[in-house]
């Protein structure tokens, strides 16, 4: 023990929990220690049983100790880790296991997101050694324990990953799967895929093979069918001889039957034309900042189906598991984006910085390539795609992405000048973000519809590919008002959402295929003279209240909605029933 010790719960971020100033902006070291009682099976020497560690994610490097013996490090955020302990743990029955993570937050120009430490070396005006931590990103730099931290067992030869494809013809769809076991080369492994009643409607055996569905139900988007989201559970067995006992692994993954497909004008979903009507989000909310939380999860999906909004960007970085479950099950469509948010420095787009880019997308692809909610992957957000290096930087990360997964396209998102940008050439769908009459031209409304079709225009022309409008929106503090509408009050974020919607219902027509609003809510930032206790882009605030904005989106998604559902007019309600 070095210094004074603070109860902290996780999974939570440490910043919002104490009343001590210094923790809020803390940049450095923590250190985080629990000690556990494993059940005795755990501990006995059994070399058919292995015990594994896992985290959800950990701010930003981690370092992991069990009973003082290091057994894993893992650098970045968001994603998750694990160690297999047994050999810590076993033969030990009785002893506490103890669990040491040793976390560093800080941010370098070749993390994921990149930052820069500065010394403040005038000492007229700083203290010895003061430094502060330069982000160029918009939303507060959380740190700690931010996912469940669990202990699980399997046994020594064990099924260690699956990958599902799917495509599907309007009577018959194929599951293509592929399953690696780790421990032996001596294995059997058999599949079944049930439905939703339990009957087993495909068998199959062997680590790679293709099952056959017929008749099948297709996973469909939220608002696109009335049975959205529907998953199928392949169920996958594997026994093997060790140690003279036959060992079982068995592992039921949900899959999702539907394919994905791009035009040059249009975002296909099962072969039928799919408009993104969503939201961009942050996880990010009172005292626990990015701590997963399941009530302010189930809170944040009523809103997102009360809105009407059947899709939403990951951004700035890969949500928790638990979130990307319950996507896969209400139908909402995810683009997927990596941890890429404020690649702006020159030595950002280094070799170094690319290698790790690289590892980074590896680890999302690896966690999330199954989920049939995920449609597209993104690997930045807002990067200084203009600079020369950005080209070679993009177009390998993107080479890389669709190399480990070859079904989804695969974006970026841009707020470069569409003749400047060089990372654009290597996109399936363009993704742009602007906020006219807000940082450029603010309080001028009346820009916004010349600006914007110019902008769609511009694009179009130059790369003939999809388009989605990926941030818009105005910043508003609740309950000021003002008519003429005037910047940071509800009318004003109001009035800016009609403006860009009128152009978004011409271009629709012909090539936007989406429109994501910033924010689906208010959400802490760094301080700043712009910054009054956060980000009020939200259309609803940090408590999930709604602001005039929210009325004005509900009503535009639940009239898209119902005019491009083949289904009858969808009736919206104040009550969700699960």
């Amino acid at each position: 023990q070095t210094g004074p010790v603070i109860d902290m719960p996780v999974p939570a971020s440490f910043n919002d929990i104490t009343q001590d100033p210094s923790l809020e902006n803390y940049i450095g070291w923590v250190w985080y220690e629990k000690e556990v009682l494993l059940p005795l099976r755990w501990l006995q020497d059994d070399l058919n049983t292995r015990v594994v560690l896992r985290f959800g994610s950990a701010h930003y490097y981690s370092i992991v100790w069990v009973n003082g013996v290091q057994v894993v490090e893992h650098e970045g955020g968001h994603l998750p880790f694990e160690a297999d302990i047994s050999s810590i743990i076993q033969g030990s029955p009785g002893i506490p296991c103890r669990i040491t993570v040793a976390l560093n937050n800080t941010l370098t120009p070749h993390t994921l997101p990149p930052g820069s430490i500065q010394y403040m070396n005038d000492k007229t005006r700083y203290p010895k050694n003061y430094f502060v931590q330069n982000i160029r990103f918009d939303f507060f730099n959380y740190a700690g324990i931010h996912r469940p931290v669990v202990l699980y067992t399997t046994p020594s030869i064990y099924i260690d990953d699956i990958t599902v494809t799917t495509t599907s013809s309007e009577s018959i769809a194929m599951v293509q799967y592929q399953v690696s076991v780790v421990g032996s080369t001596l294995y059997s492994l058999s599949l079944s895929l049930r439905d939703q009643e339990g009957k087993v409607v495909a068998t199959g055996d062997g680590p790679a093979g293709e099952l056959k569905v017929l008749n099948p139900n297709l996973w469909w988007p939220y608002l696109m069918h009335e049975n959205p989201g529907y998953r199928y559970s392949l169920e996958v067995k594997m026994q093997a001889q060790a140690n003279g006992a036959l060992l079982e692994d068995v592992y039921t993954l949900p899959v999702g039957i539907r394919t994905v497909h791009i035009t040059s004008t249009q975002f296909l979903i099962n072969g039928r034309p799919f408009y993104f009507h969503g939201v961009n989000k942050h996880e990010d909310a009172d005292i626990r900042g990015k701590g997963l939380d399941w009530p302010l999860v189930m809170k944040d999906f009523n809103l997102l189906r009360w809105l009407g909004a059947n899709s939403f960007r990951t951004s700035h970085y890969p949500y928790a598991e638990e979130i990307m479950d319950l996507c896969d099950a209400y139908g909402i469509v995810v683009i997927d984006e990596c941890p890429g948010v404020g690649i702006k420095m020159l030595e950002s787009f280094g070799n170094k910085s690319l290698q790790h880019h690289l590892l980074v997308m590896e680890e999302l692809i690896r966690r999330d390539k199954n989920r049939p909610s995920v449609v597209m992957w993104s690997v930045a957000n807002e990067p200084a795609s203009e600079l020369p290096p950005a080209a070679y930087y993009f177009k390998t990360v993107i080479a890389r992405t669709k190399a480990l997964d070859p079904s989804r396209p695969v974006t970026f998102v841009t707020d470069a000048n569409y003749a400047l940008d060089r990372g654009a050439p290597y996109v399936d769908v363009i993704c742009v973000n602007s906020y006219f009459s807000w940082y450029h031209d603010p309080g001028h409304l009346e820009v916004i519809t010349l600006q914007l079709t110019t902008q769609f225009e511009n694009w179009y022309k130059t790369y003939k590919k999809p388009i989605i409008q990926s941030e818009y929106g105005a910043d508003s503090v609740p309950g000021l008002h003002s008519d003429p509408p005037l910047m940071f009050s509800e009318e004003y974020q109001k009035a800016m959402l009609e403006k860009y919607h009128s152009v978004f219902d011409k271009k629709r027509k012909e090539y936007v295929i989406g429109e994501l609003i910033w924010n689906f809510a208010d959400f802490m930032t760094n301080q700043g003279t712009t910054r009054v206790l956060g980000n009020k882009k939200g259309i609803f605030t940090r408590q999930r209240q709604p602001k005039s904005a929210a009325f004005v989106l509900r009503e535009r998604y639940w009239k898209i909605a119902n005019e491009s559902s083949c289904l009858p007019p969808i009736i919206k309600s104040h009550t969700l029933f699960l």
